[in-house]
């Protein structure tokens, strides 16, 4: 029970090391995953559904800019792909919390930022479960 409050937690905060930290902790590599799918979907939530306050204050605590600057990757993805491309890149930079506010900045629908983060996870989510349970066979 530990390692799927480990990879809730963890998905929450740090997606990347959430899988792993969860298996290592004991849970299935199916519940990791789903407890860091899970725990990085709130991340967006929380984060739509709170009041200003706290988008404001996660906004200058993240250093988030909503200014488009072309030379970063997040706002390339922003021009080419749109709101799916940021949900699918978000996992492995800028997270759920800092993707919702800019989102939002940017015009979209809580709806459909909820939803781009929540599926653009799942590739990576099964990629790191099945990268990590191979890996953890391999040990033992």
């Amino acid at each position: 029970m530990a390692g799927f409050f480990t990879a809730l937690g963890l998905g929450f905060l740090y997606f990347v090391a959430a899988i792993p930290a969860g298996v290592a902790a004991g849970t299935p590599a199916l519940f990791a995953a789903l407890a860091a799918w899970l725990g990085y979907s709130l991340g967006g939530t929380i984060v739509l559904l709170t009041g200003a306050p706290l988008r404001d204050w996660l906004t200058r605590k993240l250093k988030v800019n909503p200014h488009p600057d072309p030379s970063k990757l997040f706002w390339r993805i922003w021009e080419r792909f749109g709101l799916w491309g940021l949900g699918l890149i978000a996992p492995i930079t800028i997270g759920p919390q800092a993707t919702a506010l800019i989102c939002l900045s940017l015009g979209e629908t809580p709806r459909r930022i909820q939803m781009a983060i929540s599926l653009g996870v799942l590739p990576w989510v099964i990629g790191f479960a099945v990268v990590t349970s191979c890996g953890f066979k391999a040990l033992h």
